[in-house]
């Protein structure tokens, strides 16, 4: 079982308090590392190195290009160790391995990206409306930021919160979700080997109450960003406000996935599957509300039930899975008690609903697709996130029935549309309250396109040369040419 340390000024070290914790393999339901139990004197110390590496040390006099070079270089090394870190992340998280083998190949595009973009963030010159006065803007880093990742995905969000912060002239302190931290301390030695200077990439590991609560509330933090449920990023931004701290949010969902009469049925039924099941709904982002035209809501379910049907479960490590466990024991009974609220509220359950069991099912975390319908959008299944292999589908008429349903939540993060009508394909999103549309594809992501949502799914955006700018500062700078000294001192030119 190995040990992990802290990463903290571009070492690793033990966490001050001398504890650790067990980290637990989903799949077979034992302990395989363990982890640093960090604390407020942790966070402290990770603080005020980020603070001193970042205003006085080396990345404060590195120019653009040379802070973009090391980011890149990152890029290649993650490229490089993309198998190693996506084995850790199954181990950690349960996942598929396509899927984090995916993420981390993908992954150093981002570093690539926003390396690529850092010299090129460039102020502007204002024609300014005072006579003999010259004036421009700079763009500067707000200060340390506070990451805070999810258990779903921890490197990804890495490469989405650290590369823009980075590329914008931050230092950052990482705090990843207590279950999976063991891919975010390995990738912190490639910080170093990239040439990203000491101080500026920090790991603390721990509890939320701990760890977590001490790096929102610390004064050295000047911004926190932030991936989790509405309920705690709800918290995360009170606890903020009280010191004044930039935040960027991105929260959970309740994602309409729209089927219209006139779609590509065979594409849209496999955009369903994607949508919920591909990653046993552990996504932010999981089309959990598949809303389907009457007109065709019998034969679509009846193909989305056959897709459905074929899934394998068992072993995440095996490329032939389709669904793995739910990642903690917490998850996996709040999943099956929103199939039982699903029932008890009169939803008819077409397929599983249940446990799942059989050959190479291990740890006792599995939960068949599971697949409803008869829902009404009033019902909680459809209208709180579940975070699991769940699937509710809700009937329309019409276009206007849909936009009403798939607007009618708290949520706003993303949105599917499924036709073939081109002039359906720009009316709709335009009045769907949603982050994120995709027409005709769902679940694409990309390092150029911001994302982010509304309403209760977060506050600003990640990706994209957007981000950059959740990480700065506009300064306006005014310079007088005028050779002469004013009459009246008093009174402004």
């Amino acid at each position: 079982m190995k040990t992990y340390q802290l990463y903290i000024n571009g070492q690793y070290v033990d966490p001050a308090n001398g504890e650790w914790f067990e980290t637990i393999d989903p799949y077979r339901g034992e302990a395989w590392a363990k982890i640093p139990r960090g604390t407020a004197a942790d966070a402290d110390k990770a603080v005020k190195a980020a603070n001193e590496a970042m205003w006085n040390g080396p990345w404060a006099k590195m120019t653009a290009s040379a802070r973009g070079k090391a980011m890149r270089k990152l890029g290649d090394l993650v490229a490089a160790n993309a198998e190693r870190l996506a084995e850790i992340e199954v181990r950690d998280n349960g996942k598929l391995m396509a899927e984090m083998l995916g993420q981390l190949r993908y992954h150093p595009e981002w570093w690539w990206y926003f390396g690529g973009l850092v010299d090129k963030l460039e102020g502007g010159l204002v024609p300014i409306d005072k006579a003999e006065t010259f004036a421009y803007t700079t763009h500067e880093p707000v200060g340390v930021v506070a990451a805070l990742t999810a258990w779903n995905s921890p490197l990804l969000f890495v490469a989405w919160k650290c590369a823009a912060a980075l590329a914008a002239g931050c230092a950052v302190v990482v705090k990843p979700s207590e279950f999976t931290s063991a891919s975010t301390l390995e990738f912190a030695a490639l910080t170093k080997e990239a040439g990203i200077p000491d101080g500026i990439f920090n790991v603390v590991t721990g509890f939320g109450p701990e760890a977590g609560a001490a790096l929102i509330s610390h004064p050295g933090v000047a911004k926190i960003t932030f991936t989790g449920s509405d309920t705690t990023g709800a918290r995360v931004y009170e606890t903020a406000a009280k010191s004044l701290k930039r935040v960027s949010l991105e929260l959970g969902g309740k994602s309409p996935n729209i089927v219209f009469e006139d779609a590509d049925l065979t594409a849209a039924a496999a955009g369903a599957i994607s949508g919920i099941f591909a990653a046993t709904g552990q996504t932010c982002i999981a089309g959990s509300r598949l809303l389907v035209q009457s007109s065709i809501k019998e034969k679509f379910v009846a193909r989305v039930l056959e897709l459905a049907k074929s899934a394998k479960i068992g072993d995440p490590s095996k490329p032939d899975t389709n669904v793995g466990p739910i990642t903690t024991p917490a998850q996996y009974k709040k999943v099956l008690d929103y199939i039982d609220i699903a029932k008890a509220e009169g939803a008819r359950c077409l397929l599983g609903g249940k446990p799942a069991s059989g050959d190479g099912i291990m740890g006792g975390q599995f939960v068949e697709p599971t697949i409803f319908t008869d829902v009404d959008n009033s019902m909680r299944i459809a209208r709180e996130e579940v975070f699991g292999p769940v699937l509710s589908i809700i009937s329309f008429d019409t276009e206007e029935d849909a936009i009403r349903i798939a607007n009618d939540t708290i949520y706003g993060l993303a949105a599917g549309i499924w036709t073939k009508d081109l002039a359906r394909a720009i009316r709709v999103p335009k009045q769907l309250r949603a982050g994120t549309v995709w027409v005709n594809t769902y679940r694409a992501i990309s390092y150029m396109m911001p994302f982010g949502g509304m309403k209760f799914s977060g506050v600003g955006r990640e990706s994209g040369i957007d981000a950059v700018r959740e990480y700065q500062e506009t300064k306006s700078v005014w310079i007088s040419t005028a050779q002469d000294v004013p009459a009246n001192p008093f009174v402004m030119r």
